[in-house]
């Protein structure tokens, strides 16, 4: 557990952000239809989508595609609603450029999901007083401090 970041101000940010910027969902290939129903980043946007919040895919190499019944995005910057949160499914080592984007369009909070942190994107994000959430996975946390739920990671639909 991250002691970094306590659970009011996850609360507080989940509570009162209604727009989250997904960067990194996966999109859906023919060749692969079957599996992309367990990719992580789809299984959290539809989650998220359940309870009412509007999440926009980012993902560069599917611009125009729809996810989950919204069109993919190439970069934040495209998309021309408020975001409150920038949650990204990309490797630790891309954080910064998402902290940057995140500083450029005034979000409140930068999320990095379960297994991604950067010390780097940290400071660029806090320096500009935006929460700064890394290691933890919206959706389980969602579902812990709402739900009163102890979930596993990764929580697979079957459909």
């Amino acid at each position: 557990m991250n002691k970094n970041i306590d659970d009011q101000i996850i609360k507080d940010t989940l509570a009162s952000s209604k727009t989250i910027a997904m960067i990194g969902v996966s999109s859906l290939k023919k060749e692969d239809s079957s599996n992309v129903i367990r990719r992580p980043s789809v299984i959290v946007m539809n989650y998220l989508q359940e309870f009412g919040y509007k999440v926009i895919p980012v993902n560069p190499f599917a611009v125009g595609k729809k996810i989950n019944g919204e069109t993919v995005v190439e970069k934040i910057e495209d998309i021309k609603e408020k975001i409150d949160i920038v949650n990204v499914f990309r490797p630790s080592k891309e954080a910064t450029i998402y902290a940057e984007q995140a500083v450029k369009i005034k979000t409140k909070v930068l999320w990095l999901q379960y297994g991604i942190q950067n010390d780097e994107a940290k400071e660029i994000v806090q320096s500009k007083n935006i929460t700064y959430i890394a290691n933890k996975c919206i959706k389980q946390e969602y579902q812990r401090l709402f739900l009163k739920m102890n979930p596993v990671f990764p929580a697979l639909k079957t459909h």
